[in-house]
């Protein structure tokens, strides 16, 4: 299989090479000539995560050098519950993503991604290799986890300074060792903007060995597809019904995934974007023009995006705008409306959930209002535990840490200040 720059500029590349390169040459980000197609009946023998990612990614996998791993890729990565939860209502699940290591969604792509690039070794290449990656909060935990102790491997985390939560602060600089968390006087956006121009930049690239690891790299975007597949084909197995999925919403990489794994064919139904108050995607999905703008801080802060950088992907899956927005639907919900939904939780859905779920929860209320009687579930992005000071004030009791992220609390945490300057952050890399 061949991808390509969603820009057009730039020549078509293998799976490894897309994989490391993270960005296009031409600032674009890397798509499959072609969507494999799949139909339901074609994972009848396929039990478990890792069996599914492994037929859902066989296509994409051909010819390339990583093929023959595959297999033992998915089944060190993806070895992840993934339970889908009836939930006290009707046609209403949840799809508990939060039972990785760093107890949120990202773990699965992070793990993929790292468990392919350690794989990947070009031919005289002997320099380290410089994983960047910005994040809100959850991303940079993972791919930390993810890459910790691994020989030849440098992970650089840029994070916006007073805009993660005290525990994802924590978790961000507690890895140590070959794992450097920066955090910068800026928002997310402005911690993208510094990781994609160090990708772009041909001087830094003629001294370091530099990769990305936000959702920018296809090896993020891949195996998401996997949990939206398990979970679809379960829920038609039992159920002979599509299953649409909320999903909260921020660079977009993790309702693309669901998006594409509808595409090819598997037992998707609708899929519903769920943002805070960075309007960008509602505003666009509401027939506005696309708009980036500056991210702004709120209670969801792992979505506080203006700029999402998917929306490329997507864009360039259909012909028009009006395509675009009959694939997908979106709800934008503040800080009131998530404060609300948190404290309420529990007696209504029986369950207590992180800001970021319950942007989504708040987007189902209002879909079951307007008469949508479907069958959903609700994306649960991040184990509540991650933001006891949001919770603290909501609810009675807040949910204890899971035993790995307790663990990495632990440690002790250390962080690096860096100017929202390009030329710091290049020198710093250099300086190593």
């Amino acid at each position: 299989m061949q991808f390509v720059s969603t820009r057009g500029r730039a020549a078509p590349v293998g799976l490894s090479a897309a994989l490391s390169a993270g960005l296009a040459p031409d600032g674009g980000l890397y798509m499959p000539v072609r969507w494999p197609s799949f139909e339901p009946a074609m994972f009848a023998d396929a039990a478990g995560l890792p069996p599914i990612a492994q037929r859902l990614l066989a296509p994409l996998f051909v010819g390339d050098a990583l093929e023959p791993a595959l297999p033992r890729i998915c089944a060190q990565a993806l070895d992840i519950d993934a339970p889908l939860r009836a939930l006290p209502l009707p046609a209403t699940w949840m799809l508990e993503l939060f039972h990785g290591p760093t107890a949120a969604f990202k773990d699965f792509a992070a793990r993929f991604l790292a468990a392919c690039l350690l794989r990947i070794k070009p031919a005289g290449e002997m320099r380290e290799l410089q994983i960047l990656v910005a994040t809100s909060g959850d991303t940079g935990a993972a791919v930390g986890a993810a890459f910790a102790g691994q020989p030849g491997v440098r992970v650089w985390i840029v994070y916006p300074d007073g805009r993660v939560s005290p525990r994802q602060a924590h978790q961000l600089g507690a890895f140590g060792g070959n794992v450097t968390a920066l955090r910068v006087q800026g928002n997310f956006d402005d911690c993208q903007a510094l990781v994609k121009r160090a990708l772009n930049d041909d001087a830094l690239a003629g001294r370091l060995r530099l990769s990305s690891a936000n959702s920018i790299s296809l090896g993020r975007l891949l195996p998401q597809m996997s949990y939206y597949a398990q979970a679809s084909l379960g829920h038609w197995r039992a159920h002979g019904r599509t299953l649409g999925f909320i999903v909260p919403t921020g660079n977009l990489g993790n309702a693309l995934a669901a998006l594409l794994a509808r595409r090819m064919g598997l037992p998707v139904g609708a899929i519903v974007l769920a943002s805070n108050a960075n309007a960008t995607l509602s505003e666009y999905f509401a027939g506005e023009d696309y708009t980036p703008r500056p991210g702004i801080a709120t209670l969801a802060n792992a979505m506080d995006v203006g700029a999402p950088s998917n929306f490329e992907r997507l864009r360039a899956l259909y012909a028009s705008d009006a395509e675009v927005r009959a694939a997908l639907s979106a709800e934008r919900v503040d800080d009131a409306q998530i404060r609300a939904a948190i404290g309420s939780s529990h007696a209504r859905y029986g369950a207590v959930v992180c800001p970021h779920t319950a942007c989504a929860l708040v987007a189902l209320e209002r879909r079951r209002a307007a008469g949508d009687d479907r069958d959903y579930a609700v994306v649960a992005t991040a184990h509540p535990a991650k933001f006891d000071t949001v919770l603290a004030p909501l609810i009675d009791v807040v949910p204890e840490p899971p035993p790995a992220l307790a663990a990495l609390l632990q440690q002790p945490s250390h962080s690096e200040p860096l100017a929202n300057d390009y030329a710091a952050f290049s020198t710093r890399l250099i300086a190593g």
